[in-house]
């Protein structure tokens, strides 16, 4: 029960008393868990923001730092704590730390030590060794709250201490890694230069860069190794950038890929390194990116034809100490090593690529057979470990380098326990298992940065792999064959099973749902129909109620209060339908008279048509004569079709009206009777009402018979209307055919009077030759002169016939 008094002093009003409460609670809670969940749950978290928050947050004093420390024991290494932290919404409140201001306005000694202690906080709740679900909840809500781009903001700022900046690199790293959502945030955060530059570049440049602080290019490398930590996207963006499609022809900007590839063949060791271990992160666990990478081409020098990346490592691998380097001796061939394991690791292309230079065999086998010293050991036991790589993953695709001339060659060359032995070397090294603990490279000096954290794991993958591969005979190595083909065939056929089942079991979904909805539909359907049926019941049992009630009535009719009125209605609206009626039959034989017409009109035109006048003059006055009649004709037809309209209108009154006399009389069968007239009264209207009603019903069923008779006869009429339309279009067609044998007939007349013309020159022409010749033609001249003016007489005759025609 202590801690919750000593909890109290926290809110003391007395400064004093609050600091060394504080103080004390830093004490207690240093190594103690149970301490820590119960200060936790005695609102610690709250107090303690409240506190940093009035003090001026990162511009407070010492105060603020004291809290802090408190804050880092509650929660460091403690889940649970981290959790409550996590759920209690105070990671929101850490995004003031941040605002550091106006860049000028100076940084204080307590203010760099109070952010440094905020940034290694908010490293504790995303450490890579907390639980991978409690990491990415808290990457998750620091990006929602915006304390991600708070810290992206610092890095880019300029001004900024350099153990502040390299510690915001860190915490930036952790907040991104593993975290798709936060990896491409960071990918688009650009440098506020001119041009803008991403931020991935900036780093890179600081990395490459040997002038730059030693911890300052291990924070760089540390966030590039986190961007792609589980990042397939980002992997393949960078190996992007070194392939020919996508480099910048111009130069004017250099991109992640070329700053690599610069400081991979750099004279600085440590760029070496640094490069080469990135490089190994953008292959990572990423199969599509090893294989892209082998198309990458390098321009070595001018003149000379472009080499592989692969060679061009192999090439400054076999070389050694020749290069002059600044730096460890080892590291750049430690850094190349790890790279071409990493590359050539579960991808059999790269391995066939490797092996296809024919130096690079005889240079592993000879490093590892030499005897060198303790520093060059760790280069035998990788160069064992790249050979064993390009045996468990050969593809057997090369004859000269199959996997059983391998291990022959090294049971030659080197012998297989010694081969063993010289792979061993890594894993017994001092640095290996010091990199194997930690993601971070955190290296007291440059001499000790020899292992990445991520290839210590490859190298407990596949030391093991590599032992039996190398023990096994070729007996062994063709049964695995053969069971890994047996296995591959099997999994063939258990994947198409698979896909069968699979769609079985979506048309089995398919069907149920059908079945689903046909029972839903039967159910409805049967629910309907019982409905239906249950309403047909009562309307049957209300029909047989009204049918009892009618026979009742009609038992006891007396007199009606109203009903010498309703039939004086009655009858007044029969008289009125009576008349009517006769206008309608009225209407209906004039128009029948006016058809009569109608018809003698189209008797007489077909007569005329068949007799045609044989000259020109009567076809002529014949078709002037049809033309007025069609269009009279047709006058009249719109004429009868109004009519006719009107006369359905009225036919569909009357029915109407009918429905309503119907009614009516219905309605009198339904009338309650009078109370207090005698029996034979009652027996003497009833007998009146009823032959009333009678007479009324004949009269009804006389006005259907003769509105059925009036339809009829309107079906009629339209049919004649119909035959006199086809007779009219047929007359104008043989008016439009008299029309054309007549513009015949003068064609014909022209062209006989061309002719004459013709014979009349040719006779002229022989008289005049015959007076040439001597011949006498006086009387045949004469005769001629008569025949011309007969032939002339003739030719007015049929001048005058065509003014006729």
């Amino acid at each position: 029960m202590g801690v919750s008094r000593l909890m109290d002093l926290l809110a003391d009003s007395r400064e004093v008393i609050r600091n060394d409460g504080v103080l004390l609670l830093q004490a207690l809670t240093r190594s103690n868990g149970a301490i820590q969940k119960i200060v936790a749950f005695e609102n610690a978290f709250e107090r303690l923001l409240d506190i940093i928050t009035e003090e001026g947050n990162s511009d407070g004093g010492i105060v603020v730092e004291d809290c802090l420390i408190l804050l880092q024991n509650l929660l460091k290494n403690n889940n649970s704590n981290q959790n409550f932290f996590k759920e209690g919404s105070y990671i929101q409140r850490m995004k003031p730390w941040f605002d550091v201001g106006d860049e000028n306005s100076g940084w204080s000694a307590q203010k760099v030590t109070n952010l440094h202690v905020m940034l290694q906080l908010v490293r504790v709740l995303v450490s890579p060794t907390n639980p991978p679900g409690a990491t990415s909840s808290c990457q998750k809500a620091m990006f929602q709250c915006g304390l991600l781009q708070q810290l992206c903001t610092i890095l880019m700022a300029t001004g900024v201490p350099a153990d502040i900046l390299t510690e915001t690199i860190n915490t930036v790293s952790e907040v991104i890694r593993g975290y798709q959502v936060n990896q491409d945030y960071f990918a688009s955060v650009n440098a506020p230069s001119n041009p803008p530059r991403p931020a991935i570049v900036v780093l890179l440049m600081s990395m490459v860069n040997e002038r730059q602080p030693f911890v300052l290019r291990c924070a760089v490398l540390y966030c590039f190794q986190c961007f792609l930590y589980k990042n397939q996207k980002g992997q393949g963006e960078i190996v992007s950038t070194l392939l020919p499609s996508t480099i910048d022809a111009t130069g004017n900007s250099v991109s992640a890929g070329q700053l690599l590839c610069g400081g991979l063949f750099s004279t600085d060791s440590l760029s070496n390194w640094c490069a080469a271990v990135a490089l190994a992160h953008a292959l990572q666990e990423n199969a599509t990116q090893k294989e892209q990478l082998l198309r990458v081409q390098l321009a070595t020098s001018i003149g000379n034809p472009p080499v592989s990346l692969l060679q061009q490592c192999t090439n400054i691998l076999s070389q050694g100490d020749k290069i002059d380097r600044r730096g460890s001796k080892i590291q750049t061939r430690v850094g190349l090593l790890m790279l071409l394991c990493t590359w050539l690791s579960n991808c059999p292309i790269a391995v066939t690529h490797f092996l296809h230079n024919s130096a690079n065999v005889p240079f592993l086998t000879g490093q590892i057979a030499e005897n060198l010293g303790e520093e060059e050991q760790l280069v035998q036991g990788l160069c064992a470990l790249l050979l064993g790589i390009s045996i468990y993953f050969n593809d057997n695709s090369l004859e000269s380098y199959m996997k059983e001339k391998l291990k022959q060659l090294i049971e030659k060359r080197i012998g297989k326990e010694n081969f063993i032995e010289k792979l061993g070397f890594i894993s017994k090294h001092e640095l290996y298992s010091r990199a194997s603990q930690k993601p971070q490279p955190n290296f007291p000096s440059p001499e000790y940065m020899i292992f990445d954290h991520e290839f210590t794991k490859l190298v407990k993958e596949l030391e093991g792999v590599i032992t039996k591969a190398i023990y096994k005979s070729s007996e062994e190595d063709k049964k695995e064959e053969e069971v890994k083909k047996t296995l591959e065939q099997h999994d063939s056929i258990v994947t198409h099973y698979k896909n069968m089942i699979r769609e079985q079991d979506l048309q089995l979904e398919e069907l149920k749902q059908q079945i689903s909805t046909l029972k839903c539909q039967n159910e409805q359907l049967q629910t309907a129909v019982t409905q239906q049926v249950s309403q047909i019941q009562q309307h049957k049992d209300q029909y047989n109620l009204l049918k009892v009630q009618l026979g009742k009535d009609n038992q006891h009719q007396g007199s009606y209060s109203d009903k010498t009125q309703v039939n004086g209605i009655q009858s007044e609206e029969v008289g009125r339908l009576r008349e009517e009626l006769e206008e309608l039959k009225s209407n209906q034989e004039l128009l029948q008279s006016q058809l009569a017409e109608k018809n003698s009109l189209i008797e007489n035109l077909k007569s005329s048509q068949t007799s045609p006048g044989t000259n020109e003059q009567s076809s002529a006055t014949a078709s002037a004569r049809d033309s007025e009649q069609i269009a009279e004709l047709k006058q009249e037809l719109a004429t009868l079709k109004s009519q006719l309209n009107s006369q359905s209108m009225e036919i569909t009154k009357l029915q109407t009206e009918k429905q309503e006399l119907l009614q009516k009389t219905e309605t009198f069968a339904k009338s309650v009777p009078v109370p207090g007239e005698s029996e034979a009264g009652m027996a003497t209207k009833t007998t009146d009402v009823e032959g009333r009603l009678s007479a009324l019903l004949q009269e009804t069923k006389e006005l259907k018979n003769e509105i059925k008779a009036l339809s009829e006869e309107r079906t009629a009429i339209k049919e004649q209307l119909d035959a006199s339309n086809s007779t009219i279009a047929i007359l104008q067609n043989e008016k439009n055919k008299l029309e054309m044998d007549v513009t015949d007939s003068k064609k014909e007349q022209d062209d006989l009077l061309v002719l004459l013309a013709d014979q009349d020159q040719k006779i002229f022409s022989l008289k005049n030759k015959l007076k040439e010749l001597g011949h006498p033609v006086e009387e045949e001249d004469e005769l001629e002169s008569g025949d011309q003016d007969d032939e002339e007489d003739e030719d007015e005759d049929d001048g005058k016939d065509q003014g006729h025609i």
